[in-house]
């Protein structure tokens, strides 16, 4: 179970990015949306309605996850960036998962929305400096602190986590 919960593994937290890496992750941060996009294009409702694993999420839902998740980065980075003490406002993805509007709406939202936040996102790192993305965040329910430059990273990997659902799905649709 746990290879289809996480394809690609766990994100490792309390790591610390060389400005090499991190620009690694930004360049891979930046590119998702189009690797979203091109992988999705020509998915109907049968393909959406398939689950990754018992349990998981459809196609549809993870979508939808990922344009929830992409939309508080901007926020919570932005707010790394100018609060004192900034900390992450926990929210109930499997609870927002179930809503009506990640059970139905078209995936062209969220696309839209990780397109933009990943554009607005994109100009803002690459005028970043060092010292910015060693800037941070708290969050409470993991009681982690993460630097910007972890939060990058995360959010690389976050992408590239429902990536490996989304091919799982495809592979799951055609049994």
């Amino acid at each position: 179970m746990e290879h289809l919960q996480y394809p690609i593994g766990r994100f490792k937290k309390g790591l610390t990015y060389t400005q090499s890496e991190t620009q690694k992750n930004i360049e891979s941060f930046s590119s998702f949306p189009q690797q979203l996009e091109t992988f999705v294009k020509n998915w109907d409702d049968k393909i959406l309605s398939v689950k990754y694993r018992e349990g998981g999420w459809n196609g549809r839902q993870v979508i939808n996850h990922l344009g929830d998740s992409h939309a508080q980065l901007l926020l919570r980075f932005k707010s790394a960036l100018t609060d004192e003490n900034a900390q992450i406002k926990p929210y109930h993805e499997d609870k927002w998962a179930e809503l009506n509007d990640s059970l139905n709406a078209p995936i062209i939202f969220s696309l839209q929305i990780i397109n933009g936040v990943h554009a607005r996102l994109s100009i803002l790192l690459k005028t970043l400096n060092e010292s910015d993305f060693q800037k941070t965040i708290y969050h409470p329910e993991s009681k982690h602190t993460f630097t910007l430059a972890e939060l990058v990273a995360l959010y690389a990997w976050h992408g590239q986590h429902h990536l490996a659902h989304l091919k799982i799905i495809q592979q799951n649709s055609k049994h």
